[in-house]
């Protein structure tokens, strides 16, 4: 199995950067690797990039352009490459601002190309990626109480939302994400101490995540036939989300 882990932080010595080297070390095959901060990966999707003018661009269009022509960006390119070697793709990075940081935001944007990672015909359950895995290994700074479904920082699973079902667009199999809470840089004395055994414990389990991975369950979506002709969902359908549900 060959494994691309994407690293979104700017800190080669942050827990998010320990954590992902964990998950690579626990890996027995191949590893491949998008440290995007590193990489100094531009996240701004935009016409210079394509040698076209910004007037009318249309990014779709010219990924698909593109991509029909070989001539994608060079980094580009080579995340694409990643994306259609790998089996699975691990994704370690902080949540920002109730969201991932913009670099890899701007890293969807452009890696996951009109025409290599999906097309109009191409989505959701026969999506290009389609039986490829994905899982999110995520910190916060706010405790887990916070982050829960009743929490005042918003349920962590809802913030994420929207990345997992970018993936399930493109046909990636979404796990349930492994979740870190309360990490951040402003602990002191025992408080930081705890923290530090709990940073410990979190990458000594690592191996044992990664050795289960097929343990680790799905996130549900709605398959493709619980919507109608329309693409609204059947009364019929179960629902999975409070983003897709029966209004």
């Amino acid at each position: 199995m060959t494994t691309l882990i994407v690293l979104a932080h700017p800190n080669t010595t942050s827990f998010n950067a320990q954590w992902a080297n964990a998950s690579a070390a626990a890996c027995t095959d191949e590893v491949l690797w998008s440290d995007l901060y590193a990489m100094k990966f531009d996240p701004s999707e935009r016409a210079e990039h394509y040698g076209k003018s910004r007037e009318g661009f249309d990014p779709l269009k010219a990924q698909l352009e593109a991509a029909s022509c070989n001539t994608l960006p060079s980094d580009v390119s080579t995340e694409v490459e990643k994306l259609h070697v790998a089996d699975r793709v691990i994704f370690h990075f902080p949540l920002w601002w109730f969201g991932p940081p913009a670099i890899l935001k701007g890293w969807i944007e452009r890696c996951f190309v009109h025409g290599e990672l999906h097309r109009s015909d191409a989505r959701f359950e026969s999506g290009l990626c389609k039986g490829k895995e994905t899982l999110f290994c995520v910190t916060t700074g706010a405790s887990a109480i916070e982050s829960g479904p009743d929490g005042k920082e918003g349920n962590t699973n809802m913030h994420l939302w929207a990345l997992a079902y970018s993936l399930r667009y493109c046909g990636f199999s979404v796990k349930q994400p492994v979740l870190f809470h309360g990490i951040h840089g402003y602990f002191e004395g025992e408080d930081k101490k705890a923290l530090g055994l709990r940073c410990k414990a979190i990458l000594a389990k690592q191996k044992q995540v990664i050795d289960g991975w097929y343990d680790i369950p799905d996130i549900m979506f709605n398959a493709d036939s619980d919507f109608d002709d329309e693409g609204r969902l059947k009364l019929t359908s179960p629902s999975y989300s409070p983003f897709i549900k029966q209004s």
